[in-house]
């Protein structure tokens, strides 16, 4: 049985959701003007480490509940934010930061259908038709002619399918351990695979740690550090605790409307009228897409 949570405790977690969307929805800038002076898979390497370390020192209590089983679901949910965040972070070196954003919000359509595979829960009429409205809504963002996809639309589209399996797992441990010790462990697990990765992704010599002299190159790392890494996935475990993975997804969803907002205003991107009708369809989609649990109300009961 999962716990039942009171209406206040429910507006606390979102309002923190919402929160970490404008936070996440800043870092396409970021990550785009940091992967000109520094290579994803090091971006990544320094972004979770510098994480790693600021959790363990914020939440030292945390880390006294380690167990096998919490060590076991850290590892896997942390392999799994791996393959996202290389995913999103090498695709976003060949498509704008807009278009990353509403592409990896694409998880609020496939979170239902994993969890119909994994819960036995059918998604309804209103899932089948968000998931034609997103379809049509990334078309008209990524197809460039009749049938040309950019490659970096299709690696970020990978990395919304990964991000979807993040979420349904989140939802299933957090119910049963500590959310701020799955929330360390997670980072600590991409920090040092990063590290392994990075020279046979991104080349033995393609990092040195001369270019931390960069002061803006460092400020960014910090920010993605501290703020959307730190912060955010504290914020996401404990929120996913008490809401559920399908409210979840589209609170976070936000993510892709501030995405293109910051991306706008400060990378001075600039949006098409079909790429424009493209986000309104997505956008339809998201909402479309959870309508079916906010009206019978089964879904969202944390």
């Amino acid at each position: 049985m999962e716990r039942q949570y009171k209406t206040g405790t429910k507006a606390l977690a979102a309002a923190g959701m919402l929160m970490i969307t404008i936070i996440w929805g800043s870092s396409f800038v970021v990550m785009k003007s940091s992967v000109d002076k520094v290579t994803p898979g090091y971006l990544l390497a320094l972004r979770f480490t510098a994480a790693a370390i600021a959790m363990m020192a914020a939440f030292p209590k945390s880390l006294r509940h380690l167990s096998k089983e919490s060590l076991r679901n850290g590892i896997l949910v942390g392999i799994v934010l791996e393959l996202s965040y290389l995913l999103q972070t090498y695709g976003i070196q060949y498509t704008t930061a807009s278009k990353s954003a509403f592409i990896t919000a694409l998880y609020v359509i496939l979170v239902p259908f994993l969890s119909w595979a994994v819960n036995g829960k059918k998604p309804g009429i209103n899932n089948l038709l968000a998931a034609v409205l997103a379809v049509i809504g990334l078309g008209l963002l990524t197809l460039h002619g009749v049938t040309a996809v950019n490659f970096g639309d299709f690696l970020t589209f990978l990395c919304s399918v990964s991000f979807t399996v993040h979420l349904v797992l989140v939802e299933r441990f957090t119910k049963r351990q500590d959310p701020l010790l799955l929330a360390i462990m997670q980072v600590a697990v991409v920090a040092v695979l990063n590290w392994i990765l990075a020279p046979f992704l991104d080349g033995f010599h393609a990092f040195s740690f001369g270019i931390l002299k960069d002061r803006a190159l460092v400020s960014g790392i910090l920010y993605l550090a501290i703020f959307c890494t730190m912060v955010g996935y504290a914020v996401q475990m404990v929120g996913q605790k008490i809401l559920s993975a399908n409210t979840s997804s589209l609170l976070l969803s936000l993510e892709a409307v501030f995405g293109t907002i910051f991306s706008v205003i400060f990378l001075k991107e600039v949006l098409t009228g079909k790429m424009i009708g493209g986000c309104v369809l997505m956008f339809l989609a998201l909402v479309i897409s959870e309508l079916h649990f906010e009206t019978h109300g089964k879904e969202i009961h944390g």
